[in-house]
């Protein structure tokens, strides 16, 4: 990987693309932990009555499942991570955190997520958060892969946001309006490939109307100088100055903040049923 031009890349149009970021045992080792959050084998929220087919999301898997905790450092993500999480940044020393792993299912049917931005429910304020969204099967124009504006990060602006009546097509969650789509790319990747892209950036997906899965792995790092102000849950908005999310795992450099202690994460994981209404993070559907 040429890391100069990677960088410029991401800084030009908030997004890159990294083939083969996982080989084939790693891709088949996180696809075989799925079922295991189905059958009982890790601790969920609301175990009874779920089945892959009307499963849209797990939420923080890395909690339970060593696996999957142990690709957040994984060195090929590690090594873009470390030119791109702070390439708005100045002085950034290349200190990372990780705060939020999710799988998605996404059997066929299922719908997208309309257009939005990771930085609107993941407040990093320093433009350093950074999605790195890895293809666990082949994403396809027909199965519903992300579709990015290129670009779209530049001003850091967060665009106002709405209810869509496009029902069929996108989730429940309000879209992000008043910009030019005409831009759109297609994010197809091959299984194992990944996508890292900035907090800012406007992205979305589509139903799946294929016969076969869409599933995939997303992580969510940022600078580890930052504040956190992300309270799981929470309905109210939480003083930036004061609050910092502590369930996090450092990724590149030491913790600067170790006075602050890191909170243990539940023994317990959120699956998300087709349908239901969330109120934080941020799904990437």
């Amino acid at each position: 990987m040429d890391l100069d031009l990677m960088a410029q890349k991401y800084i030009n149009d908030g997004y890159l693309i990294v083939p083969e970021i996982f080989d084939q045992t790693t891709v088949e080792n996180i696809q075989s932990e799925i079922p295991k959050f189905l059958d009982g084998t890790y601790p969920v929220n609301n175990p009874a009555g779920n089945k892959d087919s009307g499963l849209l999301a797990v939420h923080f898997p890395h909690w339970v499942s060593r696996p999957i905790f142990e690709t957040l450092d994984h060195p090929r993500i590690k090594e873009v991570l470390q030119i791109i999480v702070g390439a708005h940044i100045p002085h950034w020393d290349g200190r990372v955190k990780c705060m939020q792993s999710m799988l998605f299912l996404k059997p066929p049917g299922f719908p997208g997520q309309a257009w939005h931005q990771d930085e609107r429910f993941i407040a990093t304020r320093d433009r350093s958060l950074v999605g790195v969204w890895i293809a666990l099967d082949d994403a396809t124009l027909d199965n519903g892969c992300l579709r990015v504006i290129p670009g779209s990060h530049k001003m850091g602006q967060l665009w106002p946001t709405r209810p869509h009546s496009e029902t069929e097509e996108f989730d429940s969650s309000d879209e992000s309006y008043g910009f030019n789509s005409e831009d759109e790319e297609i994010v197809e990747l091959k299984a194992g490939s990944a996508v890292f892209f900035n907090g800012y950036l406007l992205h979305r997906s589509l139903r799946n109307v294929s016969d076969t899965s869409r599933r995939a792995l997303v992580h969510h790092y940022m600078n580890a100088w930052s504040n956190l102000p992300w309270q799981i849950g929470a309905d109210r908005l939480v003083d930036a100055s004061t609050h910092d999310h502590r369930m996090i795992v450092p990724v590149a450099g030491d913790d600067p903040y170790p006075e602050r202690g890191i909170e243990v994460s539940p023994n317990e994981v959120f699956l998300r049923p087709w349908g239901d209404e969330m109120e934080w993070g941020d799904w990437d559907a």
